[in-house]
């Protein structure tokens, strides 16, 4: 994971536990004072959201404990890797594009940031500029040449 990557789960997971359980703690005890639960639907709605806040932060927890920091800035090099910053150009169209290679869990294609295990990055890695690879896509395969690699 990125730097920045790591630092955007560290603030989703102080924004669950510092805002939005108190709140929905809250809301659950709202509903309560409504009277009978069985049919109290801000009630179930409130347990419902409280669920998936724990659910959230067990699992931020689980990949903050996990994650390997790594600064692409310090790697560097010509080939493909982890952080590695591509520009790509569609060899049908010389559109070009320029992705991020991130992890999983800091992916946002809007950002143009890609997984290392998205179809297009296990494609990428390992290549250098010049080459041109193959992505299978719903539509069929498409072919990219790699335009230059950055790592800033």
């Amino acid at each position: 994971m990125t730097a920045a990557g790591h630092v955007q789960l560290q603030e989703e997971l102080k924004n669950l536990k510092t805002v939005e359980r108190p709140a929905v703690i809250k809301a659950i005890a709202a509903a309560r004072e409504h009277g009978d639960l069985s049919e109290n639907a801000e009630y179930h709605a409130a347990r419902e959201r409280q669920s998936f806040i724990e659910g959230r932060i067990m699992e931020l927890e689980d990949v903050a404990k996990r994650a390997e920091v790594v600064d692409p800035t310090k790697i560097g090099g010509k080939t493909v890797r982890f952080g590695a910053k591509v520009k790509l150009a569609d060899e049908e169209t010389d559109e070009e594009v320029t992705y991020q290679l991130v992890g999983e869990f800091e992916a946002d294609l809007k950002k143009k940031m890609i997984s290392i295990t998205s179809p297009l990055g296990r494609a990428l890695i390992g290549r250098e500029t010049g080459e041109s690879v193959e992505v299978e896509t719903p539509n069929g395969a498409k072919y990219y040449e790699i335009v230059s690699v950055r790592f800033k």
